[in-house]
């Protein structure tokens, strides 16, 4: 018999045995608060019977039917989305297992809308230089982060770049009043100097996720950027895989401004991690551009899966019925008050940020100069691995290059109490760390 290394690149194995609420149950029976949420994908919380009741009660009507054909599932999962949850602009959607997967194929749809337009030539998609975007070749090619293409550099194709907003070290100064601006004109500087008519697209997180670490940017920034995309009509693609769905306090991340995506990804919180499932969704006239143009949006082979579906259509019910989007906001408010208090006068806590419940604290060797501790010195692992030992899960972030990054996006169920013992259990992962170094 053989026995099978896994995870692929062997690494300490936590066997995880059942999950309740918050918390997670080792084999050994270990409870651990899953500040996280997994990958900040559970949402409702774990172990909601009427989810999993709805999975079974839909793969024992009719397991696996191909994704362009409608079932039960599929079509209250539509009503869901349309009824309580897009933006009224979006109206064609798509349905594949998981985050790649739908970057991927948000990118081809940008590129076959500009094709059905007779504009072939425009088939640049602008990336970000923090971010996260997925593994597929063109995703992790895309993706602003170093540390996930290694090995893989001489197949990656190639993707015009410009900066994230990250105000805490914008060149300008920390912080600077004109931050937004700055960076927005990086992108007409960029778009500019590429062509516009050779620009199809920007792929972009309204908020950067892990990869930066819960990055909100300054308040004008999106505002300006949705106007340069009109002025040089580029598509703006939002990846709202891990912002989506009530995560940041608003149904969407994007809805903190006053801005509206051409095509929208959002996926983790659609089924709350009970099963693999993401959606892409369009605006009518990028939909309408591609369909009389008769090319096809290829569908993967478990995308929409009908159980996946049941799965997604009880979790949004649970997100409505609770008012748990507005429970994110308030929790997710408490949060950043809690941990600006813990860390207020620590001096390698350079920034506590994020909204609602997607938060995160940058670890620094100084705070005033915000020097970086040596990459070889493992600050995130260490501190991650020092609050599994007291009992919470925390999600290391960063990409190689911007590290140190701590990150929380815990189940919208969590209460005061149990943020209080999270961010005990940070600062005293933080402060034992680094004492030691």
């Amino acid at each position: 018999m053989t026995e099978l290394g896994w995870p692929y690149s062997p690494n300490r194995n936590t066997y995880i045995e059942r999950a309740e609420g918050v918390y997670l149950y080792t084999r050994e029976g270990q409870q651990i608060l899953d500040a996280a949420g997994g990958a900040i994908v559970a949402n409702v919380g774990h172990g909601r019977a009427r989810v999993a009741d709805a999975v079974a009660a839909a793969t024992k009507q009719y397991t696996y039917v191909v994704p362009p054909w409608l079932t039960p599932s599929r079509e209250a999962m539509l009503e869901a989305l349309g009824q309580d949850w897009l933006p009224d602009h979006l109206t064609r959607a798509h349905f594949t297992s998981g985050g790649s997967e739908a970057n991927e194929t948000a990118i081809k749809i940008a590129l076959q809308y500009r094709v059905a337009l007779g504009q072939a030539s425009r088939t640049k998609v602008i990336g970000r230089s923090v971010s996260y975007h997925g593994t597929t070749l063109a995703t992790a090619s895309i993706s602003g982060h170093p540390h996930r293409k290694k090995g893989l550099e001489a197949a990656l194709p190639s993707f015009p770049e410009v900066a994230s907003p990250y105000p805490l070290r914008c060149p300008l100064g920390s912080h600077h009043e004109s931050a937004g601006a700055y960076y927005a004109e990086q992108l007409r500087d960029l778009i500019e100097a590429e062509g516009a008519d050779t620009v199809s697209a920007l792929l972009a997180e309204p908020i950067i996720g892990t990869s930066g670490g819960a990055i909100v940017p300054p308040a004008d920034y999106w505002p300006r950027v949705r106007q340069l995309c009109d002025d040089y009509d580029v598509l703006l693609i939002m990846d709202e895989v891990m912002t989506g769905f009530g995560r940041t306090g608003t149904k969407f991340g994007h809805q903190h401004w006053d801005i509206l995506p051409d095509i929208m990804i959002a996926g983790k919180g659609l089924a709350g991690g009970y099963a693999p499932l993401t959606g892409i969704f369009t605006t009518e006239k990028v939909g309408q551009a591609i369909e009389s143009a008769e090319f096809q949006v290829m569908f993967n082979t478990f995308g929409a899966h009908p159980a996946a579906c049941a799965a997604a259509t009880e979790v949004l019910n649970i997100l409505t019925e609770e008012d748990l989007v507005a429970q994110a906001a308030t929790r997710g408010d408490y949060l950043q008050q809690s941990l600006n208090q813990a860390f207020a006068d620590d001096p390698h806590i350079a920034e506590v940020r994020g909204k609602g419940l997607l938060a995160a604290i940058e670890i620094v060797k100084d705070r005033e100069s915000l020097e970086r501790f040596d990459s070889a010195d493992a600050v995130t692992n260490r501190v991650v691995g020092h609050g599994l030992k007291n009992g919470v899960f925390f999600y290391g972030g960063g990409t190689g290059e911007v590290r140190d990054i701590v990150c929380m996006g815990p189940p919208f169920v969590i209460t005061e109490t149990q943020i209080d013992d999270m961010v005990e259990k940070l600062a005293d992962a933080v402060r034992s760390v680094v004492a030691k170094l």
